[in-house]
């Protein structure tokens, strides 16, 4: 085992009382194992914005690119006026850490794992209930993360004061859609296949029936599956997607995405595995990456003990097995594992579940179950 250094923007909101809980967990393997973590907390967004008039600290960005990966909270911070603080180019606060550090740091692949533990219960109509079973939910989505409709650039038709008309492209390039559809076959190589009939397969979600942008998605698709014959290709327009996903969650096994119909997908599948406060992410580069919970701030329960800080301690298993890989640390893998396994265990019994999966533990009780049982988790692998 190695030492790490981790750069930690908690945000704001709620992102720095998750982020706070999910950095104990480091703090766990630092002391259980021969591995060391050094914290970089770096104070940014929209909270560090309204006080200093930019979004972080001059040197903050080569700060994150020195370190080892990188962890965010959430962004989106109130202003006195009621709304959210806005750079003076009208995007958010907290753009530069969201938008900027993918751009800037290449972090091309967004992976959202979709899973259901088992313990979770969904909120629907008002009403808790098991709508999915966890045996059918157990995906990865690939998003590709820098280009399609979010690439930066717009063209407008203003006349007399009076816009007329925007134009947004779509930008698909081939090195984008071939890098992040490898990335999808690689994984796929290495899972069991969708839960449903245990085919290894990479489905290709789009709209390439109406968008000839995207058709060159599915093309660059199509060539890179070729290289993995082990693997089924599948294909889906982004509608028919989501009506299956809510339908039939176990035939799916890994998924790949132009950014927005990646988007749309990824958060639809949250709903799947309980909501957003069980979604964790990655944001990934060939050099660097970026792990977050994908809530939002909640400026409406700051200070509540309210959050759900299991997307955010997730986050922290990806980060670690992200790490593993790049560094070839077998032992940091097993860490990942078990923190993964103490997730599932907490919230199986119940201790680590939040009122919005069903249960009545707050942010602290939560955070603490799991710890309870990933420190478990730790001494068995000693």
């Amino acid at each position: 085992m190695g030492s790490y250094s981790i750069a930690v923007l908690p945000g704001d909101g709620i992102g720095p009382e998750v982020i706070a809980h999910a950095v104990r967990f480091l703090d766990a393997v630092d002391r259980h194992t021969e591995t060391h973590f050094e914290v970089l907390n770096i104070p940014c967004a929209g909270s560090y914005f309204a006080e200093h008039g930019k979004e972080w600290a001059d040197g903050s960005l080569e700060r994150c690119k020195q370190a080892d990966a990188i962890m965010l909270g959430a962004i989106g911070h109130i202003g006195p006026n009621g709304k959210p603080v806005r750079r003076d180019d009208g995007e958010l606060a907290g753009y530069e850490q969201v938008i900027g550090i993918r751009m800037k740091l290449d972090l091309y692949a967004n992976m959202r794992p979709i899973k259901l533990y088992p313990g979770v219960k969904h909120l629907v109509s008002g009403r808790f209930s098991e709508v999915w079973s966890p045996e059918n939910v157990d995906m990865v989505v690939f998003r590709e993360n820098t280009e399609g409709a979010y690439a930066k650039g717009s063209f407008t038709i203003e006349r007399a004061g009076v816009v007329e008309s925007t134009t947004s492209p779509t930008i698909i390039t081939r090195k984008g859609s071939e890098r992040i559809c490898r990335r999808a076959f690689e994984l796929a190589m290495q899972r069991s296949g969708a839960p449903g009939d245990g085919i290894q397969r990479v489905t290709c979600v789009e709209k390439s029936n109406v968008l000839a942008a995207h058709r060159l998605f599915r093309d660059v698709f199509r060539e890179v599956g070729a290289e993995f014959p082990e693997v089924k290709q599948d294909f889906a327009y982004i509608d028919a997607y989501c009506h299956n996903l809510v339908r039939e969650p176990e035939r799916y096994d890994v998924v790949v995405a132009p950014n927005l119909p990646g988007d749309v997908i990824t958060d639809l599948g949250s709903a799947l595995q309980g909501g957003m406060g069980m979604s964790a992410s990655g944001n990934i580069g060939d050099h660097h990456a970026m792990f977050e919970p994908v809530h939002g701030s909640a400026p409406d329960i700051v200070g509540q003990e309210k959050a759900n800080p299991v997307a955010s301690i997730v986050s922290v298993a990806l980060m670690l097995n992200w790490l593993a890989e790049r560094h070839n640390d077998p032992a940091l893998a097993q860490c990942g594992q078990a923190l993964d396994t103490a997730v599932a265990n907490a919230l199986a019994d119940g201790s680590a579940l939040c009122s919005d999966v069903g249960g009545d533990a707050n942010t602290s009780a939560s955070a603490n179950a799991v710890m309870a049982h990933f420190e478990k988790q730790l001494h068995l692998l000693n």
